[in-house]
């Protein structure tokens, strides 16, 4: 039996080498993995995290698969943590055979200060274009004006 691991799985596993592997207060881990996928291409994954002498903490993971007709996928996702806040994103990108594109991708960073915050989405199609939004928040909940 084959098992995906989701980003954030992956995520946590990147987590756990950086925190099995770093002695010190700052230190760093990753690992990328290549391997011949079902549709008879190449997928790779990878893991990174850091962490940094202060807490700071980073990690990311992807995944991407190209095949032989021409199709290719890529997922991804991140997220940081420090004294300023924090930053999570995920997102996707993809080609069809025919060269139709099409990207997705979301993300929040909240101030450790204010405790405000901002989500934004972005995507594109080839037929469609680009669309963004973004929405911010008070540490109550609340909308506010971006700025």
């Amino acid at each position: 039996m084959k098992r995906v691991l989701s980003l954030s799985t992956s995520a946590m596993l990147a987590g756990a080498m950086l925190a099995a592997s770093a002695a010190s207060d700052a230190g760093a881990a990753s690992r990328h993995v290549v391997r011949p996928n079902s549709a008879g291409g190449t997928t790779a994954t990878n893991m990174r995290a850091v962490r940094g002498p202060y807490g700071g903490y980073a990690a990311r993971a992807g995944t991407t698969a190209v095949n032989p007709d021409g199709s290719a996928s890529h997922r991804s996702g991140f997220a940081a943590t420090g004294a300023r806040g924090s930053v999570t994103s995920s997102g996707s990108a993809s080609r069809d055979a025919s060269g139709n594109l099409t990207q997705t991708r979301s993300s929040t960073a909240t101030s450790a200060v204010t405790g405000n915050s901002v989500q934004s989405s972005t995507s594109y199609s080839s037929g469609s274009g680009l669309t963004h939004s973004a929405t911010c928040y008070s540490a109550a909940g609340a909308v506010i004006p971006c700025r």
